[in-house]
């Protein structure tokens, strides 16, 4: 059986993630886990997630890592931002089959600007690690009482 054709069979605690854009659906299925200390998101590695050598693309990477931090600035500040800077460094690769997960984290905000970084890894293995700059909408503000996203 094709890693494309197995289930992905997340880890006990994720949850599909049904609230995506349409660019991470397409790529996905990815999963999240909320816990006491913040969340994690993972996504079973397909082939169609690799490049030609059978390791996950490095834009798959990015793009997941991406998210990732979005999701931490989202979470911490409740406003909607856009990435103004993104640096990621490739520590190891993840291959069809293996379970991906990150976390990220807010480092510093203030009203106009977030500062994150995320983790990427499979099992203990470090698959990546970002950091990233936001800019943050105030006008896109979610009110108070209204969820956050996982």
């Amino acid at each position: 059986m094709s890693a494309e054709d197995q289930d992905d069979n997340p880890p006990e605690g994720f949850t599909l993630s049904t609230s995506r854009g349409p660019y991470t659906t397409h790529n996905g299925p990815f999963y999240h886990r909320v816990t006491e200390d913040g969340f994690r998101h993972g996504v079973r590695v397909k082939s169609r997630h690799c490049n030609s050598r059978g390791i996950t693309h490095g834009g798959m990477l990015m793009a997941f890592a991406d998210g990732l931090l979005g999701t931490a600035v989202f979470r911490e500040t409740k406003t909607i931002a856009l990435t103004i800077r993104m640096n990621s460094d490739f520590l190891s690769s993840a291959r069809p089959g293996e379970w991906l997960e990150g976390t990220a984290r807010v480092t510093r905000a203030t009203r106009s600007v977030a500062f994150c970084e995320a983790e990427l890894f499979v099992g203990e293995r470090p698959v990546l690690k970002a950091t990233g700059v936001f800019k943050l909408m105030g006008r896109h503000k979610v009110p108070d009482g209204e969820p956050s996203a996982s």
